[in-house]
């Protein structure tokens, strides 16, 4: 099965003209790292498709998860008539997907319609423009990244039905490394396992995690952008192979508060820019560069008032509780699991894994939010505080904004958000989080029911 970079435009044609392609998703990644697009005809991508891309509403970058128009955005709006904006295909992000019959995936970039000038409020455009800011100073950001999803019995139109309510996990047990319990979601998990392997996406592992029903995936690194796109096609492949076998998943940070949540944690390092030598650590010591200490250095300077673009909902600042393994406070150690920032590897291997970003996050953003923070860093050249020896949890350290509203102020008051993404990113980011606090203000939950109806 041809891997990634081998299924250029020339073989799809040759997939496609052969009979075993008949369909391709022409898609590209939304505000929350979905995958939304068109699918073509072999016939017709071919005639027209590949060589001009699709057209799409802009709504679809300025919407919420519900796919409702937002108010407030500068990019698009009911005032500017909500027009079209341009699909072309990245010939480096293309695939077979195995699990759905006769059926390629290329994920594609956004231009303006009439000037072809990219989009800079796109997702992928956002982490685009951090890579290309990484080049500009010499480096070549790679990245890994560990997204938890928790898997259950009851198929998606069956939890619908319910409300979402009562949901039974695939696991009795937790299930944290356990063998024999995640054997019994083999014909799930395997199948994911086997797919991305097929569509050419390098799959390192899969194990139980600290949760009933809770697995981790983990792919092979590679370059920032490269790795965002697997990860966007690994989330896709989760959710409909599980559906094809009856089940469900999902990607929630707290789906349960009795229950541990979802991760993404994210492994950085920056390398030369062919890629042949790691940069983190310094040839005379062996131990971190100078380069290291800044990059870490601005994560944590950063990292409180970025928590947006890692902790993007509502449910996301359930997650952060003491004593859950997700972490609470803005410090740093060497393999300390208790803090926002750990020190791992040596060698070409020393990185530093971040591990704020909930499952919940769209990688593209959270990726732009990594390096962002690390090259500030580097420009300012802040020194790095000293390493955290301890219980995180019970430290007096910085803390991770306890709610959404608390992470939207402090975006909203960014200095550095703006000097490092742009006023438009900015804003537009600003927008959908303010969209989604509005959204939840404007609902009556279950838990005010329960707690307000016959005792006030």
């Amino acid at each position: 099965m041809a891997t990634p970079n081998e299924l250029d435009r020339s073989a799809l044609t040759a997939l496609v003209e052969s009979g075993r392609i008949d369909t391709v998703v022409m898609a590209f990644p939304d505000l929350f790292g979905r995958l939304v697009g068109k699918r073509t005809t072999g016939r017709f991508f071919l005639e027209h498709v590949a060589e001009h891309g699709t057209e799409n509403c802009d709504y679809l970058i300025a919407c919420d998860i519900a796919n409702n128009p937002v108010p407030g955005y500068r990019f698009a709006s009911y005032d500017q008539g909500y027009g079209d904006m341009v699909a072309l295909a990245d010939w480096s992000a293309a695939w077979v997907v195995p699990w759905v019959d006769k059926t390629a995936l290329v994920i594609c970039d956004l231009s303006e319609v009439n000037t072809g000038e990219a989009i800079r409020e796109a997702p992928r455009s956002i982490l685009r423009a951090q890579v290309d800011a990484a080049a500009a100073m010499g480096f070549r950001p790679m990245m890994g990244s560990e997204i938890e999803f928790f898997l259950f019995d009851s198929s998606y139109a069956g939890a619908h039905a319910t409300g979402y309510r009562d949901l039974r996990p695939a696991g009795d047990w937790v299930q944290d490394y356990h063998v024999l319990q995640t054997t019994r979601d083999e014909p799930v998990i395997g199948a994911i396992r086997r797919g991305l392997e097929a569509a050419g996406i390098p799959v390192e592992f899969t194990k139980g995690e600290a949760g009933r029903g809770q697995h981790e995936i983990n792919l092979d690194y590679t370059d920032a952008l490269a790795m965002a796109d697997r990860n966007v096609v690994y989330k896709t492949a989760v959710k409909e192979i599980a559906a094809q076998h009856g089940k469900s998943a999902t990607f929630m940070a707290k789906y349960d508060f009795d229950e541990t949540g979802s991760s993404c944690h994210v492994h950085s390092s920056l390398w030369t820019p062919d890629g042949t030598r790691a940069l983190f650590c310094d040839d005379q010591t062996q131990g971190p560069s100078d380069l290291f200490h800044h990059y870490l250095a601005g994560l944590l300077a950063t990292a409180r008032e970025f928590s947006l673009l890692w902790a993007p909902t509502i449910n996301s600042y359930k997650r952060f509780q003491p004593g859950s393994w997700a972490p609470t406070g803005v410090a740093w150690g060497v393999d300390n699991r208790t803090l926002g920032f750990r020190r791992v590897g040596h060698g070409s291997s020393l990185r530093i894994e971040s591990r704020v970003p909930g499952s919940d996050a769209n990688s593209y953003l959270a990726f732009a939010g990594v390096v962002g923070g690390g090259l500030y860093g580097i420009r300012h050249e802040l020194p790095l505080e000293a390493e955290f020896v301890g219980n995180g949890y019970e430290a007096n350290i910085p803390r991770i904004p306890s709610s959404l509203v608390e992470a939207i102020d402090l975006w909203r008051n960014s200095a550095v958000a703006r000097e490092v993404f742009g006023d438009d990113v900015h804003h537009h980011i600003l927008v959908m989080a303010e969209a989604e606090w509005a959204s939840f203000n404007n609902t009556v939950t279950d838990w005010e029911r329960r707690r307000y109806f016959e005792l006030i």
